[in-house]
């Protein structure tokens, strides 16, 4: 069999999403995050500080059923919504941001068996996933377009580099999507499904940034890779239903910065609490009593609340929306992307502001290396510079003043 006789009808005729979540299941995957952010939060930044690929921290999420929350039941699966989903991102967000992260975008790159998979092939996808309690890690980066894929014989050579590729250190498997030089389709974007430890591939390991140490996003060299029949997933096509994977991703970050804010505001208020004096010029006995700290926290407790009303909406639409499959439509589905995009500027100005401006209310004392404060903002700071925030402002005005939509790419 080659790869060409397993690509059929790309149409989705189906996605596996119906309908939104009870409140049932959002209650009960809410339960089981809070436990499992209950276990990260103990050594969050003992974590953080040692730098090491995250083996343990996933295995805790499948222990804890959260790697096949989005798989069908019939499959094995939870059979959970994507409201829930990203619920349980925020969730983790708020005790390790990174680990939200890497939960977030393994959510996005397993859902490529529903959104790229022909409906006859995804069985067979959900199933593998299911048994071997996958990790997807991705190797998509749209700015470090340095892949070459290129025909041999019944299958497919790559070679090349990316960078940023979030969960590839940790992943049992990786997707990758690559533009295919010559054969039949030339000029179409496949994507492939690869073992971690596929001969050709290396990882290294070369994430030392500021924040999301633990999210393995590491960089990727790919040595004459041989793909098979068998690794192909399906053509990456501008199918409505299956371009909304980039309105999903902006809609989870836009979930684990309110997450990471709340975990600050939180932090915040311990360390307040903890204060058993006040500042020398205060009429109030305590910080926390103090009018001027009252209003600061309550500043950032209010926005962080109106972010948080405004993902809840969207995670609810998300669903509706893909229950309509092969139906939904490209204005349907810019129509919410921009939605999502005014959720992603608010919530990115929101979770660095909170993380932030948290220190005025704890003082100078918060900043010693032992109390981790910083780690909220590192996290923050650090992922939110993913696509500028700035040309989501600019989407967001484009569409409302001309109704303009800007063009079908992973960051739009």
């Amino acid at each position: 069999m080659t790869v060409q006789d397993t690509v059929q009808d790309t149409g989705l005729r189906r996605v596996p999403y119906y309908g939104n979540a009870s409140e049932t299941e959002l209650e009960q995957w809410r339960e089981v995050a809070q436990q499992v952010a209950g276990t990260l939060v103990q050594d969050a930044l003992e974590r953080d500080r040692k730098n090491q690929q995250p083996f343990a921290e996933v295995q805790l999420l499948r222990e804890a059923g959260l790697l096949n929350l989005l798989v069908p039941a019939e499959f094995g699966g939870a059979g959970a919504h994507w409201e829930t989903a990203f619920d349980v991102v925020r969730i983790l967000a708020a005790a390790d941001g990174s680990i939200a992260q890497l939960l977030a975008y393994h959510y996005i790159n397993q859902s490529g068996i529903a959104f790229y998979a022909p409906a006859e092939a995804q069985g067979k996808w959900w199933q593998r996933t299911v048994e071997g309690g996958w990790l997807w890690g991705d190797s998509v980066n749209p700015v470090d377009p340095d892949l070459t894929l290129s025909v041999e014989g019944d299958g497919y050579r790559l070679n090349g580099a990316k960078r940023f590729s979030t969960g590839s250190g940790v992943g049992e498997v990786i997707v990758i999507n690559a533009l295919v030089q010559g054969g039949e389709y030339d000029g179409q974007i496949l994507a492939f499904v690869l073992p971690r430890d596929i001969e050709g591939l290396e990882i290294v390991e070369d994430w030392d940034y500021l924040g999301q140490r633990l999210s393995a996003s590491n960089s990727l060299k790919y040595h004459n890779v041989r793909l098979e029949a068998e690794d192909l997933l399906g053509f990456v096509t501008d199918e409505p239903v299956s371009t909304l994977l980039t309105p999903g991703i902006q809609l989870a970050f836009a979930n684990f910065y309110l997450g990471i804010a709340e975990g600050a505001l939180e932090r915040g208020k311990q360390i307040l609490l903890g204060r058993k004096n006040a500042w020398l010029f205060s009429q109030a006995d305590t910080y926390s009593q103090d009018p001027i700290f009252q209003r600061t926290v309550g500043e950032l407790k209010a926005r962080t609340a109106a972010v948080a009303a405004l993902t809840e909406k969207l995670g609810r639409k998300f669903d509706a929306l893909l229950s309509k499959a092969g139906d939904v439509t490209q204005p349907e589905r810019a129509a919410l992307a921009v939605e999502i995009a005014e959720a992603k500027v608010v919530s990115t100005e929101v979770g660095v502001e909170v993380a932030n401006r948290i220190f005025e209310v704890t003082g100078s004392s918060s900043t010693a290396s032992s109390v981790g404060l910083d780690l909220y903002w590192r996290n923050v700071r650090t992922h939110s510079l993913h696509d500028p925030v700035d040309y989501k402002k600019i989407e967001v005005g484009a569409y409302f003043l001309r109704g303009e939509s800007q063009p079908l790419s992973l960051y739009t």
